[in-house]
Parts: structure tokens; sequence; C-alpha cells
């Protein structure tokens, strides 16, 4: 009897818990809920320099070198957030941008084309099969997220 008290006290506070991703301190703030989320599993390790500083000092460079190479203001931003900055956020800065997930995919592999062309993705050889989202996790990013910044959110967990 004890034990089948133990196990339903168990079961409850299991289903009292938030599902994954339900405690996002972010959603509301600078996107709404997540609507899809998915699972990245990365090609690469997290490389032992990567760092907070390190992942914001990419975002600042990033940010920084689309503002000063195009004559027009940025489609999207992008910060990082979290203790350890380890939440990569991306938002659209105009209507209908990035507003389904074919889209957000699209900017994906606009980012996968642009990250191929770093220095640090031509020091692997396997280089043409690494994705941004492999450069994520190379900086220890470990959840990505991009919206619209209105009513769509796409969610990934980079492991």
């Amino acid at each position: 009897m004890v034990v089948f008290r133990i196990f339903a006290v168990l079961a409850a506070l299991l289903m009292a818990l938030p599902a994954a991703g339900q405690n996002d301190r972010h959603a509301g703030i600078y996107y709404p809920k997540p609507q899809s989320r998915e699972t990245y599993q990365a090609r690469i390790q997290t490389l032992p320099e990567a760092s907070r500083n390190a992942r914001i000092g990419f975002v600042t460079n990033l940010t920084n070198g689309m503002i000063a190479q195009n004559p027009y203001p940025p489609q999207f931003t992008m910060f990082a957030k979290g203790t350890h900055g380890e939440k990569l956020i991306i938002i659209a800065l105009f209507d209908n941008s990035y507003n389904t997930l074919y889209r957000a995919r699209a900017l994906l592999a606009q980012l996968t084309a642009n990250a191929r062309v770093t220095p640090i993705f031509q020091e692997y050889a396997q280089q043409d099969n690494l994705t941004f989202l492999d450069l994520c996790k190379m900086l220890g990013f470990r959840q990505l997220t991009i919206s619209d910044g209105k009513k769509f959110a796409h969610q990934i967990v980079i492991e």
C-alpha cells in the first residue's frame, strides 16, 4: 500500500511538471510561444574555447557585418540570451518575413552558405557537410529560436 502511494505521488509530480520547452522565459517577451520544435544532432563538438563572451562576440560581429556591408537595413536581428548566452534568438524585423517553418529553414540555409566560407569552417575537411546549426554547436549554443516577432516561432534544440 505504501509503495502504491509513493508511485501515485511521483506520477502526480511528473504530470505537474511543464513539458520540455514550455518553461521558456523568453517566449512572450521576444517571440510568441513556439508552435514547432525540433532537435538537431550536430555533426561536430563544441570548441573548448566556446564561452559566453565568444557567443556574444559572434552575434555582435555578425550583426555589425550585416549593418556595415549592406546599404539597406538588416532583415533580422539576432542576440544571445540565457545565463551563459547559450540561446540564440533570430527575429525578423519586417512583416511577412520568416513567418513559416519553410522561410525559417530557408534563412538557416542562407546562413549555412555564409558560414561555409568562414575561417572556422575552412579548418574542417567536412565543411561542405556542416550547417549553420553545426556552427552554433561549435560555439556552444544549445537552442535556436527563429521568429517573425509576431505570430510564428520555431525552436531548435542543438545537441
